[in-house]
């Protein structure tokens, strides 16, 4: 008579000295599902379709983790868990590779990531024989998990479902060719979050989207300086996974931008979005495949960028200032706005980083984003500045302003027409419903 494992199978919880010492690969592939969601079944490598849980007509999703410096298992672990089965439901296989990539020689964990792939292969196998369909296979990879994501896909020749990478590890991968590491032919849709461009991630597009919140480089929150530990090697790689995570949350949708470069969405030429209709702009994380209908094929890719804040749930509430001045000379600055509903709550704008030239009946876009959103606004307050300390103090005379909320393109633009900002004071007004086209706030559109 069989007998059950009498303690749930759990994630491999290792050390520091293990890393010191190295580890042998070992792969284990824990299964949890709606029926089964806290204790996971651990799947039979050459007998998967003994387990009691797998059922292979549901949509099945891998989460293979990374790197593992220190042998802990990874702090995401227990949250991805839970949000995904609660959004799905679905077979989840958490992919525990802790014995093989907890090492202080990262090149080590690197070599090891092809013999991961190959196991994994052997299991999806089996699962295919058993009625799976490689169509509602889901590999979701974290650093090194996305690279190994990637041979696998590149196993089934590109026909696995869906791909997303999660900061795809850059050393060691950075100089290779798509053979080499994870790709937009390795699935038939492949999203990927870029959150730490400039140290441990990928700087480059891998996949059918690929998104860049801030840019792809510092996040907002994380430490700035070295004096803050082991945080500051690993806040922004990690970004991608909370990033993600928020997504499943859903208290807000983050939405972001296709667009050629970081600095051209900041200067509000890529926030339209009118190309992508009926879709719109695509979302970020676990629901961005609802977008792919509207890619070309997988020869090409798009690039989106987005602004978060610095804490979850990460949105922030885009706007478009629009700007039409009627200085005879050249004028540079920032203007900062704030946004006040009819209860009198107030929420300020994050300043844009790069100044604006500001010339003659010459419109400018600068994109705006709040941390709150307000459904009604009443008054705006706007203040111009320089940022000089010596000299005169400067007048921008505007002869039309429009704020256009993003995030909700139905509502009703707000305008203001003939004013005059003096440098560095605070200016409130009611601004009014933009006329239709034909009227006078068009004439310059």
């Amino acid at each position: 008579m069989l007998y059950k494992e009498e303690k749930c199978p759990e994630f491999t919880d290792l050390n520091i000295g293990n890393a010191l010492s190295g580890t042998e690969l070992q792969v284990q592939l824990l299964l949890y599902t709606r029926e089964n969601p806290d204790c996971s079944e651990r799947l039979i490598e050459h007998n998967v379709t003994s387990s009691e849980y797998l059922n292979s007509s549901k949509k099945t999703v891998f989460v293979i983790h990374g790197f593992r410096p220190t042998g802990s298992p990874p702090a995401w672990l227990g949250d991805i868990k839970e949000l995904l089965l609660s959004s799905d439901d679905m077979n989840l296989i958490i992919v525990d590779w802790n014995r093989g990539a907890t090492t202080v020689n990262y090149i080590t964990a690197v070599e090891n990531c092809r013999k991961v792939a190959e196991i994994l292969k052997n299991y999806v196998d089996q699962m295919l024989v058993d009625g799976a369909s490689l169509d509602t296979m889901y590999l979701i990879g974290v650093s090194l998990g996305a690279h190994i994501a990637g041979f696998v896909g590149k196993k089934y020749h590109g026909k696995i479902g869906r791909i997303t990478g999660l900061d795809p590890a850059g050393p060691s991968f950075t100089r290779e060719p798509p053979e080499g590491r994870l790709d937009r032919t390795d699935a038939q849709f492949v999203d990927v979050i870029h959150s730490d461009t400039d140290a441990l991630g990928f700087k480059q597009p891998l996949g059918t989207i690929d998104f860049y919140p801030n840019g792809g480089m510092d996040q907002p929150g994380c430490p700035q300086t070295v004096f803050s530990g082991f945080q500051y090697f690993k806040c922004d790689h990690q970004r991608s996974v909370f990033l993600f995570l928020s997504s499943l949350k859903r208290v807000c949708n983050i939405i972001t931008y296709p667009c050629d470069s970081y600095l051209d969405f900041k200067r509000g030429k890529c926030v339209d979005c009118e190309a992508f209709q009926p879709m719109s702009c695509p979302v970020l994380g676990y629901y961005a495949d609802r977008w792919k209908k509207l890619l070309i094929p997988k020869s090409s890719s798009t690039k989106a960028y987005f602004d978060t804040s610095d804490r979850e749930p990460f949105c922030m509430y885009n706007y478009v200032l629009d700007i039409t001045t009627w200085n005879k000379s050249i004028r540079r600055g920032f203007i900062k706005v704030k946004i006040t509903d009819s209860t009198g709550t107030t929420v300020e704008s994050e300043m844009n980083g790069e100044a604006s030239t500001f010339q003659q009946y010459k419109r400018v876009k600068i994109l705006t984003g709040f941390y709150r959103d307000l459904d009604e606004i009443s008054k705006i307050s706007m203040t111009f500045s320089t940022k000089t300390l010596i000299g005169p103090k400067h007048k921008l005379r505007i002869l039309q302003m429009r704020l256009k909320s993003l995030n909700n393109p139905e509502r009703l633009q707000l305008c203001r027409y003939d004013f005059v900002l003096m440098e560095n004071t605070e200016l409130t007004f009611k601004p009014i419903p933009c006329p239709e086209s034909g009227t006078r706030g068009e004439r310059f559109y």
